[in-house]
């Protein structure tokens, strides 16, 4: 009796551990109707050490998938019966497989196919004939997406528990405090006390929590997007070369044979070659600038979502500053009526500091970001106020200021000032509170201050600092030692 329990037992073990490891492999799913096709495909996914699955039409690819739903798919356009497009259709209305990642396998080069696949929800098209390092290179990243996706949809399903949690927990509390105040009022007093600090705590581990959280996807999103970005940028300057040679040897041509035939002479003027000799230049000109741009907020976000990994380093403040800057420029940048923001770096000459430069550059952002929101409030009321005083027919620009310099060889200090409508006394000594804000409801926690200040104070043994007075701007001193 006892054995065949035992039997049982281990059986039952068997196929949950059947079941989990299911769930945790990685299966594609390859549907084209071309064998050729999905011999190269398979080959060079197997080899990359995926498990691959095959359909060679859409109505099987259907069936295959609500029976054993793989983890990516990629789907032919022109297939026999139903097409790719209807195929991507019938799996994104369907909640049990909405979000499967499917890219799109085309010979089609048209836009309007391509929006049509995007619309319909794949996340992206390989184009054939097929080069086997793309292929590779796009699915491993749409995988990484999908994982990361998953991860952080966990991540807040965990974090909402435990907001209800301590909800409750907060809940509980007060009605034990409001008992308390019946019997004792001194001890209800201490209590409130404790709780508020409670809450201050509990909200920086939160907050601080999102911040690792936050780091780790931005690192992790910037090193997958840093490789296709570099082999773009690597081709980019190929193809330029070759639209050079080809520039040229087609000016050679129009030199040497100046009449030519009634056909060529009509093609010429079909795609306006002037025009496109001279525009072709500008356009990769114009792509290079874009990648440029592309490879500055790489770089920025790796500096951002350095974790320090619970040590100091030596770092370049500078770098910290300019790296914060590229993530705020969108809000820096005239856009539609927004004027944008004028900022005036004074850069002296620093030495690398020890410091957590993940925490720091946190505090750059949040006292920047207060700065941007000043002025931007400034220029709204500006902009909707009827009545318009003499001193403000010729107003400043919006104006940021960064100043940097060494003290003493010991310390450095870091100027952040702007020339919005400042910060009244009364709330400047609340500025570093926890939890307070001046900002409407959903505009801010109240945090963001309080947690610089903590960062700089006792993370660096450094001081944090508000100088100010009512429509003469704000200032933030952040004095940091060396070593």
């Amino acid at each position: 009796m006892l054995k065949s329990n035992s039997t049982t037992l281990n059986r039952i073990e068997q196929r949950n551990k059947a079941m989990i490891d299911k769930l945790n492999k990685t299966i594609i799913l390859i549907i084209d109707d071309s064998p050729n096709n999905l011999e190269i495909l398979s080959e060079t996914l197997t080899s990359a050490g995926f498990e691959i699955a095959v359909a060679l039409d859409g109505e099987t690819a259907l069936e295959q998938i609500a029976y054993d739903p793989p983890t990516l798919v990629l789907l032919d356009v022109m297939m026999p019966g139903i097409d790719g497009f209807e195929t991507c259709r019938r799996l994104k209305s369907n909640p049990d497989t909405h979000e499967i990642p499917i890219i799109f396998m085309t010979a089609l080069t048209d836009t309007i196919d391509k929006v049509k696949g995007l619309n319909l929800g794949a996340v992206d098209y390989i184009t054939k004939p097929f080069q086997q390092e793309e292929v590779l290179a796009r699915v491993k990243v749409h995988l990484k997406l999908r994982t990361l996706t998953k991860t952080l949809e966990e991540q807040n399903t965990r974090l909402v528990e435990e907001v209800e949690q301590r909800g409750k927990a907060e809940a509980a509390l007060q009605t034990l405090t409001q008992e308390l105040e019946q019997r004792v009022e001194e001890r209800t007093n201490q209590l409130a006390q404790a709780l508020n600090n409670w809450q201050q705590a509990q909200a920086m581990l939160v907050q601080s929590e999102k911040m690792s959280s936050l780091g780790q996807m931005l690192a992790g999103v910037a090193h997958e997007i840093n490789n296709p970005i570099t082999s773009i940028h690597g081709n980019l300057s190929c193809a330029g070369e070759y639209s050079r040679d080809l520039l040229k040897l087609l000016q050679l041509y129009a030199q040497h044979y100046p009449n030519p035939v009634t056909e060529i002479q009509d093609k010429s003027q079909k795609i306006d070659t002037d025009f496109l000799v001279k525009d072709l230049p500008k356009t990769f000109k114009s792509m290079e600038l874009g990648i440029e741009r592309i490879c500055q907020i790489i770089k920025s976000l790796r500096n951002i979502s350095r974790l320090d990994a619970g040590e100091m380093m030596m770092v370049d403040l500078h770098e910290g500053l300019e790296s914060t800057l590229v993530l705020l420029q969108h809000r820096i940048k005239p856009t539609g009526k927004h004027l944008g923001i004028q900022v005036i770096k004074e850069y002296g000459k620093l030495s690398p500091i020890e410091c957590y430069p993940g925490r720091l550059s946190q505090v750059f952002m949040n006292i920047l970001a207060n700065a941007i929101d000043a002025l931007e409030e400034a220029e709204f009321r500006k902009q909707n106020s009827e009545t318009i005083s003499e001193s403000d027919t010729t107003p400043a620009p919006p104006t940021i200021w960064i100043r940097t310099r060494g003290i003493d060889n010991q310390r450095v200090e870091i100027r952040i000032s702007d020339n919005g409508p400042g910060i009244p006394k009364e709330i400047q000594e609340k500025l570093f509170h926890a939890f307070f804000t001046t900002k409407p409801f959903g505009k801010g926690t109240g945090l963001g201050l309080s947690i610089s200040h903590e960062i700089v104070v006792e993370k660096h043994s450094g001081q944090l600092r508000c100088v100010s007075q009512p429509g003469k701007g704000a200032e933030f001193i952040i004095e940091l030692p060396i070593g």
